[in-house]
């Protein structure tokens, strides 16, 4: 466990994911301090060409105002790829915190570029569960990122 609870949810989203057989990516977003939706990469359970688990995530929480997203930090376990940072700046979410980006680095100097706080944690155990799904299943990996 971190020092963190919102990434702990996080990795027990990513846990799940593992556990149904997907990829182990998890996912949060917190507004004022409350989880208000949660979520994790969901391609493989659900043949999705999307479901990351920022989308995820994101499609768990339901409509919120604007105001909602704008005070908001979307926690993920791994460096959000390009179409989950689209998503952050399609609502001007302000933060976001990686558990990693060893594995993978998504447009992060873009994020920052464009006004997101983003903060990469590089916590062992985000670390641990990419590293060994990378090496037990790379094939599901590559297409997972478009490779």
């Amino acid at each position: 466990m971190t020092a963190d609870p919102f990434l702990d949810a996080a990795i027990a989203e990513a846990r799940a994911g593992l556990a149904e057989g997907g990829i182990p990516i998890g996912s949060v977003l917190v507004v004022d301090g409350e989880i208000v939706g949660r979520g994790h990469n969901q391609r493989v359970q659900k043949g999705s060409a999307i479901l990351h688990a920022e989308m995820d995530c994101l499609e768990n929480a339901g409509r919120l105002p604007a105001s909602a997203y704008r005070k908001a930090t979307l926690y993920s376990t791994l460096s959000p790829c390009e179409m989950c940072s689209g998503t952050v700046l399609l609502y001007r979410i302000p933060r976001v915190v990686a558990g990693e980006n060893r594995t993978f680095r998504g447009p992060e100097d873009h994020l920052r570029g464009r006004g997101v706080e983003l903060q990469v944690v590089d916590d062992p155990e985000c670390v641990a569960l990419m590293e060994a799904f990378v090496a037990a299943r790379p094939e599901l990996w590559d297409e997972d990122i478009g490779e």
